[in-house]
């Protein structure tokens, strides 16, 4: 096994950074107060809670009130989907083929219990064209759900056109936003948007830490009982350690790093797509993540590829780290065109912002190494 290890597989996860560990330190042993108690420890924390709601509301151009912590991005889009179904009682809900299984898996439940779903179909590259929602909309419609940027192929949806199609037709708007949160603009009053999934883990914050934006004045019911916690929305104590993270890591993603990361990804994508046969980029040429960078490669596995990188220190992916053990293509390269034996070709390769120019040269060298030496071998490329 190679000495060098290169982490390319920041869509799934990212480091804590030493600034976010450092503040949320004190809260584990000396701040370590339950923000429902009424004394001095309790009070500390309750601070450092509300210091942390007002920190990262703000990078949604919200208000601190308007924002429920939960324990991360699974629990916020099921709260914000089951919650508004339930509260609404019966209805139709929009979303679209490329979702995240935490979106898809609620619709999916929502449609046994009387509920019913359209999945709107995406473009070539993972796009939803406005005018699709538009048109899927009916009388009994009562929430649109689209992701703000794949966390497969990338690809960053126009969530401003949506909203203002929702906004006029009186329809709510949720979006995930757990990709795009700190790397593309979240305005929720200039996009419309209504209800807003963000987390901490993909920011290089603690993974057991979410969010859920809900505009004030939304009617939404909560999913979990047993205390009067976040507006009676979540039960549950606060994870203060956690959420004192998140709003640290909120603050260290900026434009500069933003375009350190999408150096690399150019960097990266220019390097796999040049000299190497067969190969293509998936999402869209340009409205992609500054992080995201999915190839296909024809003729091989990209599962043995995965494998083959590892060996080499290389770490990526071959789609989102929730569907890792399914041995089904993944539905977002099927959604966009792409047929079975195709999609079990595709890696993702994702750079974070404390990645170098060379450890991309590397993982280059490593993939063009690898791709060739699966090709020797492989039935379909030979065919």
């Amino acid at each position: 096994m190679d000495e060098r290890r290169v982490y390319l597989d920041n869509a799934a996860t990212t480091p804590v950074a030493k600034e976010v560990l450092e503040a949320m330190m004190p809260y584990f042993s000396e701040k370590y107060g339950n923000a429902s108690s009424l004394h001095a420890y309790g009070r500390e924390a309750k601070d450092a809670l509300e210091g942390a709601r007002e920190k990262i509301a703000k990078k949604l151009n919200a208000s601190a009130e308007e924002l429920i912590f939960t324990s991360g991005g699974t629990e916020s889009n099921n709260l914000a989907l089951k919650g508004i179904a339930q509260k609404k009682g019966k209805g139709h809900i929009i979303t679209c083929k490329v979702e995240h299984s935490a979106i898809l898996a609620p619709c999916r439940l929502l449609e046994k219990q009387g509920f019913d779903t359209t999945y709107l179909s995406v473009d070539k590259y993972g796009s939803v064209d406005p005018s699709d929602v538009e048109n899927a909309i009916r009388k009994d419609t009562i929430l649109v759900s689209i992701g703000h940027a794949n966390n497969e192929i990338g690809t960053v949806q126009d969530l401003e056109a949506i909203g203002k199609i929702t906004k006029e037709r009186g329809i709510l708007f949720h979006t995930d936003a757990c990709q795009s949160f700190t790397k593309e603009t979240i305005d929720v009053k200039k996009q419309n948007l209504d209800l807003v999934t963000i987390n901490a883990h993909k920011i290089c914050g603690p993974k057991g830490v979410g969010a859920l934006y809900i505009r004030d004045g939304i009617g939404i019911s909560s999913q979990s009982q047993g205390g009067e916690h976040e507006r009676n929305l979540r039960a549950g104590t606060e994870n203060i350690p956690g959420i004192v993270g998140f709003a640290r890591a909120a603050d260290i993603t900026g434009p500069r790093e933003i375009d350190h990361m999408k150096s690399l990804r150019d960097h990266l994508i220019k390097g796999v797509l040049s000299g190497m046969e067969k190969t293509r980029l998936n999402g869209h040429p340009e409205k992609r993540l500054c992080n995201n960078a999915n190839f296909l490669f024809a003729g091989i596995e990209g599962e043995a590829l995965l494998l083959r990188l590892d060996m080499r220190g290389v770490a990526c992916s071959t789609g989102s780290a929730c569907s890792s053990h399914s041995l089904m293509p993944s539905h977002v390269l099927l959604a966009t065109g792409l047929a079975p034996e195709e999609c079990h070709g595709s890696l993702r390769m994702t750079p974070g912002k404390d990645n170098t120019r060379e450890d991309i040269d590397y993982a280059l060298e490593a993939v063009k190494d690898e791709v060739a030496n699966l090709r020797k071998i492989s039935p379909f490329w030979r065919k």
